[in-house]
């Protein structure tokens, strides 16, 4: 409310100052500090600040002014209110600048689509970690440069699938090539929108994106360390981390189901299938037939970036069948079963596996939250010009 009483004596202060003084006997209403009184606060020059009663003072003035100029001063405040809540996200922030924005950034997600599934895992996951670190801001996207490490090459970044990046900076190409839509979109929406369709072209629901963020003004690798959940943390460990983003339990498994599409790589799971504890080489919790699958497919000593599919059922479509693997034994990561096998979260597998509508509307639920994790608004952000350059 500070803020917005700063605000809000900013722009009345000139026009209140003039029908003060047709109200010069009017006396200031003591001991009334509430924010409607703050509102209709003026400044004389020469004399202290007063604090006026606003109906009072709406009569006097009418009695020196034309009723016109007294509608103006409201009609100015409703004005700076209706300025700040636009800072917050909304469905169709575009609508009077870039009106066609979502179509043109689901075409480019559409043509990505149909060169490379891989746009489907690498956009999602992208966005998960642009969240994550700093908030949904773009800075995951930022390049390094000579004199900063930015967050794209920290070591739990390098992972990602050049296909996001990629998808994002063509699709900010197109939005901007439309002069009516030049420099008026962010890059961190347009990660969000575009998000949104590849969830929906592999099978997911769609849904209604919350827009108006800006992107950030900071990117460094630094930021990125122990801000992203990682594949041996246990139940204890990812409720942590998602609540410290205003995320429950139930938000953790829905947006852990994402899994249920693209793939890993060996490093991130061998512990699992070959030297899980001492005397106990193999993760007990995975599923016997699935082991040696998975030893196939990554003998020991191989490529550590060798690509396997997070789903051995459907790694294609965005299901539930993700919560049936791990009814199974068959996650990939122990962050994947440990939702089955902790009692607390095993019921909530249970029903998503059996329920795909119960998934898929809690996974929108938990995408929407998500997206509003740290926005950039005011002067913590800009819109970028490239993507992958601080204007």
């Amino acid at each position: 409310m500070d803020e917005l009483v700063k605000v809000l004596l900013i722009y009345s202060r000139p026009l209140f100052f003039i029908l003060s003084q047709g109200c010069k006997g009017f006396s200031s209403t003591a001991g009334k500090h509430n924010h409607i009184t703050y509102i209709f606060t003026f400044s004389h020059p020469r004399k202290a600040h007063s604090f006026l009663d606003f109906s009072s003072f709406l009569s006097c003035s009418m009695g020196y002014f034309d009723f016109r100029v007294t509608c103006l001063a409201v009609a100015l405040c409703v004005c700076v209110f209706a300025q700040l809540g636009e800072a917050q996200l909304k469905q169709n922030y575009y609508a009077n600048v870039c009106p066609n924005v979502e179509s043109i950034v689901r075409g480019v997600v559409r043509t990505k689509f149909s060169q490379t599934f891989v746009t489907v895992p690498a956009t999602l996951r992208l966005f998960f970690h642009d969240c994550f670190v700093q908030g949904c801001d773009a800075s995951v996207i930022i390049a390094s440069t000579g004199n900063n490490k930015a967050e794209k090459d920290h070591p739990d970044n390098l992972s990602l699938a050049g296909d996001g990046f990629d998808t994002v900076i063509k699709a900010k190409a197109a939005v901007d090539s439309n002069p009516s839509c030049k420099n008026k979109v962010s890059c961190a929406d347009i990660l969000a929108m575009a998000t949104r369709d590849v969830i929906a072209l592999s099978g997911g629901p769609s849904y209604a994106v919350e827009l108006g963020r800006l992107d950030g003004l900071s990117s460094t690798a630094t930021s990125v360390e122990g801000n992203l959940p990682q594949p041996t943390f246990n139940l204890n460990q990812l409720n942590s981390m998602f609540a410290s983003h205003g995320l429950t339990q139930a938000d953790m498994i829905a947006l852990s189901g994402a899994h249920t599409l693209g793939f890993s790589h060996c490093n991130k799971f061998s512990n699992r299938i070959y030297n899980f504890a001492s005397g106990t080489p193999v993760d007990p919790t995975i599923n016997k037939t699935y082991v040696p699958q998975l030893q196939a497919m990554c003998p020991k000593n191989v490529d550590p970036t060798i690509a396997i599919n997070m789903d051995p059922t459907t790694p294609r479509t965005f299901d539930n069948v993700y919560y049936q693997n791990l009814q199974q034994g068959m996650g990939l990561f122990t962050s994947d079963q440990v939702l089955f096998t902790d009692s607390r979260s095993k019921p909530t597998v249970n029903a998503w596996a059996q329920n795909s509508a119960a998934f898929q509307q809690a996974f929108v639920t938990a995408m929407t939250k998500l997206g509003r994790v740290g926005v950039k608004t005011g002067s913590q952000g800009n819109i970028r010009r490239d993507c992958s350059v601080f204007n």
